[in-house]
């Protein structure tokens, strides 16, 4: 019997065409020629395969199908800060890459069958050797995967969070140095859940304030920010007010301006008699006219009650030194205040776009 009527009959006999006769026939030399029965395991272990290979071009199109109605960027974004790009990868392709690495040990297959390679025991050993070593591979890539997913563990989150807020509308954010300095990676999270990673552009240790460069392509253009920066100093007993994250939902507080001078007479700070708490550095200090008056310390100081803030003069200084190759373009500030005849509760419904927690790695 030549090759192809060979594998005609084998076919026709497991696919179940076979008369009674034929199939009684058929058995009967497979029992006696080890050969063919061979053959026959051989041919069918092959069409299994390929309904595998068909189960998961099948799968393939489904979960495209889920993956285009749902926004998996915007899930991970509300729901975790932004891991590596290759945890990226794996938490939003798991599926994708499992079904790619079975496609490829069925072509390898396909490709083997239609040169002629399988017509042997020899060759199918050699081949399940090959699939050993594709699956093994796989199993290497995952587990890789998996220890760097592990590596990633955010560092205590209290000690490591603060406050930043918007200076322009295309992602530049000013906080606190206290609260990145030392940092291996900077994320922002705005209100709404969403984390953007960030690049620290500037620094001034000195009057203890940085300026964050927002990195994220998923980020979109705040609109015009609407408090204006005040360049000279504000009256005592003003009132006051901050808007931060010391806890995981933003947090309200006013007070008064109770002191032109910082901590010894430190005349880069006001004292302020806000509550502040350790998240709120960072955060803007705005007057009642919802003009940007100063940056939050949360510092120790070992004095109950009261708290500082770094006066906005020295924000506008570290906006002018940021180098040129940091920017696309020169930062333009705006000039127009668009809460000042707002309530407070305005105000802040306002402001709540501009301002961020800032997530410390």
């Amino acid at each position: 019997m030549r090759d192809e009527q060979l594998i005609e009959a084998i076919e026709r006999y497991l696919n179940g065409e076979m008369t009674a006769e034929e199939r009684n026939a058929f058995e009967q030399l497979r029992r006696e020629n080890a050969e063919i029965d061979s053959r026959v395991v051989e041919h069918q272990q092959f069409t299994a395969l390929l309904r595998q290979y068909g189960e998961r071009v099948a799968l393939e199109k489904r979960l495209n199908a889920i993956h285009q109605e749902i926004d998996v960027h915007a899930i991970a974004d509300e729901v975790t800060a932004h891991p590596s790009w290759i945890v990226q990868l794996w938490r939003h392709h798991h599926s994708k890459i499992s079904v790619a690495a079975s496609i490829a040990i069925i072509a390898v297959l396909a490709t083997l069958f239609f040169s002629g390679y399988l017509n042997n025991n020899n060759s199918y050993t050699e081949l399940g050797r090959k699939v050993d070593i594709l699956n093994n591979s796989n199993k290497k890539i995952i587990k890789s995967i998996n220890d760097i997913k592990s590596a990633q563990r955010p560092l205590p989150s209290d000690k490591y969070r603060g406050t930043g807020f918007a200076i322009t509308s295309n992602g530049l954010i000013a906080t606190s140095y206290h609260v990145i300095s030392g940092a291996d990676s900077v994320y922002v999270q705005d209100v709404a859940g969403r984390s953007y990673k960030v690049k620290v552009i500037y620094n001034d240790p000195q009057s203890d304030v940085s300026i964050l460069k927002v990195v994220d392509s998923s980020f979109k253009n705040l609109g015009q920010v609407p408090y204006t920066f005040k360049r000279s100093e504000s009256d005592l007993a003003e009132n006051v007010f901050t808007f931060g994250f010391p806890q995981d939902s933003p947090v309200y507080g006013d007070g008064r301006l109770t002191s032109a001078n910082g901590l010894n007479g430190d005349t880069l700070d006001y004292e302020i008699s806000v509550p502040i708490n350790p998240g709120n550095s960072g955060g803007p200090l705005l007057d009642s006219k919802g003009n940007v008056i100063g940056i939050v310390k949360a510092k120790e100081t070992r004095l109950e009650g009261v708290h500082f803030a770094l006066k906005s003069g020295y924000l506008l200084n570290a906006i002018k030194n940021i180098p040129e190759d940091s920017l696309t373009k020169i930062p333009v500030l705006n000039t127009e205040n668009t809460l000042a005849n707002l309530t407070r509760q305005q105000q802040v419904k306002k402001i709540k776009p501009y301002v961020f927690m800032v997530k410390v790695y």
